[in-house]
């Protein structure tokens, strides 16, 4: 019978040929009561930043220990000392209802994703009425770039309402909600090298002026398509106009809630009455305005 290999041990444990540690390791403050096999629970090793490398790695107990009994310090950022050499705690922050949370940074950015995409990311944020087009602007300005070889995603307002908004009303403050989670994920496209284009009534300036500041202020470009009421209420293309002007649909924008149009936009695209741009024109308007201002390479 063949003998059983011996188990293998746990993190952290000697293993043949290691050099044992110089002493059992205790947590700072001593072992705390009340908790694990025996009442006593073990607190597992901090993660530390290797400041000298620049890298983020685990420090063992062993090592922490075998630090303290040399009497290695070194002074922390916050004035206090740490037991290793050239090694730092990691600093954790609070950022509205979240604690003790740390960004991680990886070696693969922005710009790595924008030069294999060759292209800058950014949202194009499309604003305007109900019934004004803009989501027939978004696909044509998606299929002119995809043609073009660049990529985009659309983030149409309906459709993020089919499941990322689902839980949202039409009240000013789940409307300002919505805008406010479509901005962080338009974000997160941008910074992923796309060109993500949003496609939102989006009716509050303040709403759109918060979206514009999660991004580098070249990188969020507003394109307000100007369509009067009359316009917008003709084409009327899912009845929604016709339900709100019958006292069914309530706080619907041009109607009984305002829309507050841009004052500082990148780009307007008027239609007047019998007089309106076609969608691949209104697109080829943004392209220009892309090439022109470097986010389409070559």
């Amino acid at each position: 019978m063949l003998a059983r290999a011996p188990p293998r041990p746990c993190s952290g444990a000697a293993v043949a040929g290691d050099v044992p540690s110089r002493r059992p390791w205790v947590p700072a403050g001593g072992l705390a009561r009340g908790g694990g096999a025996g009442g006593v629970r073990l607190v597992a090793a901090r993660p530390v930043v290797a400041a000298a490398a620049g890298e983020r790695r685990m420090v063992s107990p062993e090592t922490v220990a075998a630090a303290a009994d040399s009497g290695m310090t070194t002074q922390l950022a916050n004035g206090s000392s740490s037991a290793v050499a050239g090694i730092s705690k990691f600093v954790t922050s609070t950022v509205g209802k979240s604690t003790n949370i740390l960004w991680h940074d990886c070696p693969i950015g922005k710009s790595e994703r924008q030069n294999l995409l060759n292209q800058k990311g950014c949202v194009v944020w499309i604003t305007g009425l109900s019934g004004s087009g803009k989501s027939t602007l978004a696909c044509a300005l998606s299929r002119e770039l995809h043609a073009r070889g660049h990529l985009t995603y659309v983030l149409d307002g309906d459709n993020l309402r089919h499941g990322l908004n689902r839980d949202l009303s039409f009240k000013a403050e789940d409307r300002a909600e919505n805008i406010r989670r479509v901005g962080e994920v338009a974000k997160l496209f941008a910074d992923a090298g796309l060109i993500c284009i949003a496609s939102l009534i989006s009716p509050y300036r303040s709403d759109r002026s918060a979206c514009r500041s999660l991004l580098p202020k070249s990188s969020f470009i507003e394109v307000f398509l100007n369509a009067p009421l009359e316009v917008c209420e003709a084409r009327d293309p899912k009845g929604l106009y016709k339900l709100a002007r019958a006292g069914k649909i309530k706080g619907f924008t041009g109607i009984d809630d305002p829309y507050e149009p841009p004052s500082d936009c990148e780009i307007v695209i008027t239609c007047k009455i019998g007089d309106c741009p076609s969608p691949k024109l209104m697109a080829d308007q943004v392209v220009s305005y892309l090439e022109a201002n470097g986010f389409l390479k070559d």
